[in-house]
């Protein structure tokens, strides 16, 4: 049996927990089954806007296991983990937009900058072009879409990480 304030603690932590870990299993599923189900390969700027889903999904479920502040700490990574999908998703609209230029990976064509740039382009697997959108849906790319969510998911579990903050 678990003391009051415990419990008490958990009730506010597991729900904060959960929707944090939930939102970025939700988000890496969408993006995967964009990938493998509707087709839409993804550029090299795609790929890393997946990383802080990861990370935000790893510190989400760590917190339902921290105590008090610990778990409201795990929050607070989640939160910055999301502002940093954010920061990579507005630099990917940026490379749309043409604002400035992208990575050596999004070119997607001229010489091979590593070895497994030269074996897709033996095969004749170009990379995708971080400068064309596979998909734009009422007049936002998919990256301006990830921009807009993960700005909001990082003020969400900010102030959720906050809250337990201050009740633990």
């Amino acid at each position: 049996m678990l003391p009051a304030d415990a419990l008490s603690l958990l009730q506010r932590k597991a729900p904060a927990a959960l929707a944090v870990a939930g939102i970025s299993a939700f988000m890496l599923g969408f993006a995967l089954i964009s990938q493998h189900v509707f087709g839409l390969r993804p550029c090299a700027l795609c790929y890393w806007q997946r990383w802080p889903y990861w990370a935000s999904l790893a510190l989400g479920l760590l917190a339902l296991v921290l105590p008090g502040r610990a778990a409201s700490a795990a929050l607070a990574g989640a939160a910055l983990a999301f502002a940093t999908g954010a920061g990579i998703a507005f630099f990917h609209v940026g490379v749309e937009a043409g604002w400035w230029q992208g990575l050596a990976e999004c070119a997607g064509a001229g010489t091979a900058a590593s070895v497994e740039e030269l074996r897709r382009q033996l095969l004749g697997t170009q990379p995708v072009r971080c400068d064309e959108p596979a998909f734009i849906f009422l007049g936002l790319s998919m990256a301006g879409w990830n921009f807009v969510l993960s700005s909001i998911y990082a003020l969400a579990a900010g102030f959720l990480g906050w809250r337990l903050w201050r009740s633990a």
